[in-house]
């Protein structure tokens, strides 16, 4: 079966609105299988081992069916990136349609994180602010940073990611003269064992990416495993991908918090519809469009490199994956 998937492998790049992690244009590489689409498309500098439960994650979608849903709308953040300019930001905001909650990437430099994260509060005074560092501050910044942010905009609904590892993020909570929850993203979806790190007094909540924590089934496996409220996003995914994180926060027993699944916002160009209304996104199955798989194809020579990447990825770690589960491939 994994002949076929090479075979119908189709890739497409989509334009940003702005730059996002470095980039202008976001490529994804798309496979039909027998329950539905997958969709491989890590970041062009993950190396084959990482790459790996993308596909994993990619090949669970395309071969098994989707688990029970406890809901069919998932409500949702916004997501502000690194931006600095006033009006590129307001535009940015008014895109995610009734959202009350923003997402706002932080780390670089300071002066100009307070100012972006002042100017969201003062185009949104009701919304819920959270902050997603990357894992880029050191302890000491971070308690500096974070309290120079609260001092100038109030409380926040958590900070994602302050520092990068798990010892770190303990003492943070430690030194922290005030409260303020702390969520786990790269600590879980970049360890080598997701089900073996302890998040106790490092992590209050776990934050859930469907396609680098390898599919649906193994990150509702990794959420039961911590037992922490979880926030569901995505990885600046097409409306395929983001319709596996939909599903996956569909079928979570208790949801707390807005998901970060509005990210196809980022995206001037898709390859299918998802309406975000009222701040809320439907539970669905996605198809993607002909033709707009036709209109944003990549040239051969993309195509070529990413059926060559997904070999490698598949050899590097999503094959026994595959085997251990048993999964009809």
């Amino acid at each position: 079966m994994f002949d076929q998937l090479l075979a119908s492998m189709q890739v497409v790049a989509l334009p940003l609105k702005s730059k996002f992690r470095g980039i202008t244009m976001r490529e994804v590489a798309l496979f039909e299988g027998p329950a539905g689409w997958g969709e491989f498309a890590p970041f062009l500098e993950y190396d084959d081992s990482e790459s790996s439960t993308w596909l994993l994650s990619a090949i669970d979608a395309a071969s098994n069916p989707v688990p029970m849903a406890h809901r069919g709308f998932i409500k949702v953040n916004a997501t502000l990136p690194a931006l600095n300019g006033a009006k590129e930001i307001e535009e940015l905001l008014w895109s995610f349609s009734g959202c009350d909650t923003v997402k706002i990437k932080v780390g670089e430099n300071l002066g100009e994180d307070i100012v972006r994260v002042a100017q969201v509060r003062a185009l949104l005074p009701k919304a819920k602010l959270r902050l997603d560092v990357n894992g880029a501050w050191s302890v000491d910044q971070a308690l500096i940073n974070l309290y120079e942010i609260y001092e100038e905009v109030g409380p926040l609904e958590y900070v994602e990611q302050p520092c990068a590892t798990l010892n770190e993020l303990r003492q943070l909570k430690e030194k922290l003269a005030f409260e303020i929850k702390i969520a786990g993203d790269e600590v879980i979806r970049k360890a080598k064992d997701p089900f073996a790190i302890n998040l106790q007094d490092a992590v209050d909540i776990l934050m859930l990416k469907v396609s680098p924590l390898g599919g649906i089934t193994r990150a509702r496996e990794i959420g039961a495993h911590h037992k922490l409220p979880m926030v569901v996003s995505s990885a600046l995914d097409s409306a395929v991908g983001i319709s596996y994180g939909l599903q996956l926060a569909a079928s979570l027993p208790s949801l707390d918090y807005s998901c970060g699944l509005a990210t196809g916002q980022l995206l001037s160009a898709d390859i299918a519809n998802m309406s975000l209304q009222n701040g809320e996104l439907a539970v669905r199955s996605v198809s993607p469009d002909a033709d707009l798989l036709a209109k944003y194809a990549v040239p051969v020579e993309r195509l070529t490199w990413w059926k060559e990447r997904t070999k490698r990825a598949f050899y590097a770690g999503a094959e026994n994956e595959i085997k251990a589960r048993g999964w009809n491939w």
